[in-house]
C-alpha cells in the first residue's frame, strides 16, 4: 500500500520543547500521527496527517467493551546524529499477539515497519537528544463501529503517535519504591496478563492509585489465585539477584512478554551471568532479603528501560534492598543496554533499525 501524506503548512507546526531536560513522559507529542482504517475485510488508506483530536461515534465498541490494544517502543537519536529503532520488529510481532487475542484484525508487520519510519522521516527532528531522552512510540488500534451488541467489531482505527520523552519515574535511574499487592490482581490465567490491551491495564488503576498515595512509584502483583509468586510491576517485568544469581518469574499467559526482558535474559547471558526463569514466591524472597541472600532488585519496561529497586514493601513492612543503592549488575546490564540503544556500544546482535 502507498503511504499517502498530508502535511500541516510549516507555519502551523508546534513550538518544540525548549529545555530536553524537562519533558516528562507521555505529555507532549509531535505535530503529526500515522492512521489507517479498517473496514470491509481489509485495511485501508494508510495516510500520514496532522496529529488532531479523533472522531468517534458515542456506539463506536472501543467506548463499550474496551476492544483496544497498543504497543510501545522507543526512537533514540546516536551521537552520528542518525535515529535508530530499538528491535520494533519484536514489537510489532507482539503487536500481533495482542491483536489475535482481542479479536483484531492482524496487520502486516513488514508494512507497520515502514510505515512507522515514514512517519519518522517526517516528524524524526523532535527526536531529543539530552541524556536518558528519546522519542516514544505509540502504536495503538481501537474498535470503531457504532453498534451496542457484544460481539467484534467489523471497523477499526489505527494509529501511530510520538513523544519526545525523558525518564519515566521520577527518580530517573535512582533505586524506586514498589509495593507488592497482596489483595487486587492484575490478570488470571487465560486473561489479558500477557496482552498489551487498555483493559489490562485499567483494572490496575485503583490499586496503583491507592499505592502511588502512600509514595510507592509502582505495584509488584502477585498471582491471583494464592497471592504468592510474584509476577510483574505494573510497567515493567521483574528481576531478583538472589546468591548472585538473576532470578525472574517465567512466563505462562499472566505476564507480559517484554521485548527489554528479553533483551535482558540475552545480554545477562553474554556476560556470563547465571539466569534462572521460574515460578518465585514473594515468601522466598523476603527470606533471601532478611538472610542477606538478596542482592538486587530491578525492573525492566519500554518506558524505563532498566529500574533499579531500592525499597521493598509487603505486609505491613518495608524492605530496603542493596542498601537503596544500585546494584553492580543491575548497573552492568543498563550501561549495556542503553550503550546499544542510544549507539554508545556495539550492536552485536542486530538489534538496533535505522531509518535508511
Amino acid at each position: 500500500m502507498e503511504i499517502s501524506k498530508r502535511l500541516l503548512l510549516k507555519s502551523h507546526l508546534k513550538e518544540r520543547p525548549r529545555d530536553e531536560k524537562k519533558l516528562g513522559f507521555g505529555d507532549i507529542f509531535t505535530d503529526h500521527m500515522f492512521k489507517m482504517d479498517y473496514y470491509d475485510g481489509a485495511w485501508r488508506l494508510p495516510r500520514i496527517e496532522p496529529n488532531s483530536p479523533l472522531s468517534l461515534s458515542p456506539a463506536a465498541m472501543v467506548l463499550h467493551y474496551s476492544q483496544t490494544i497498543f504497543e510501545g517502543l522507543k526512537c533514540y537519536r546516536h551521537p552520528d546524529g542518525r535515529l535508530a529503532l530499538f528491535r520494533p520488529r519484536e514489537n510489532f510481532k507482539r503487536f500481533n499477539q495482542s491483536a489475535r487475542r482481542m479479536c483484531i484484525p492482524q496487520v502486516d508487520e513488514a508494512f507497520m515497519l515502514q510505515a512507522l519510519k515514514e512517519l519518522l522521516r517526517v516528524d524524526g527532528d523532535w527526536t531529543p537528544s539530552a541524556p536518558g531522552s528519546s522519542l516514544y512510540v505509540r502504536p495503538t488500534i481501537i474498535a470503531t463501529e457504532p453498534h451496542l451488541g457484544v460481539r467484534p467489531s467489523k471497523e477499526y482505527l489505527l494509529f501511530v503517535i510520538l513523544s519526545p520523552v525523558g525518564a519515566y519515574y521520577k527518580e530517573g535511574f535512582g533505586p524506586i519504591k514498589i509495593h507488592v499487592e497482596g489483595f487486587y490482581t492484575r490478570s488470571a490465567p487465560g486473561g489479558l496478563g500477557s496482552v498489551k490491551a487498555g483493559a489490562s491495564y485499567a483494572g490496575s488503576l485503583l490499586a496503583t492509585d491507592q499505592a502511588a498515595r502512600k509514595g510507592f512509584s509502582q505495584l509488584l502483583w502477585l498471582d491471583s489465585q494464592e497471592h504468592r509468586f510474584v509476577e510483574e510491576v505494573g510497567s515493567m517485568n521483574m528481576f531478583f539477584v538472589i546468591d548472585g544469581k538473576i532470578v525472574t518469574p517465567k512466563l505462562g499467559g499472566t505476564i507480559l512478554p517484554g521485548v527489554t526482558r528479553f533483551s535482558v535474559l540475552d545480554v545477562a547471558g553474554d556476560l556470563g551471568l547465571e539466569v534462572q526463569e521460574r515460578n518465585l514466591d514473594i515468601r522466598e524472597i523476603i527470606e533471601a532479603q532478611n538472610s542477606g541472600r538478596l542482592n538486587e532488585a530491578f525492573g525492566s519496561g519500554t518506558a524505563a528501560i532498566i529500574s533499579p529497586v531500592g525499597t521493598l514493601s509487603y505486609d505491613g513492612n518495608e524492605f530496603t534492598v542493596s542498601d537503596g543503592q544500585v546494584g553492580p549488575i543491575t548497573q552492568k546490564l543498563y550501561d549495556e543496554l542503553v550503550g546499544i540503544q542510544y549507539g554508545h556500544r556495539p550492536d552485536k546482535r542486530g538489534w538496533v533499525e535505522y531509518l535508511d
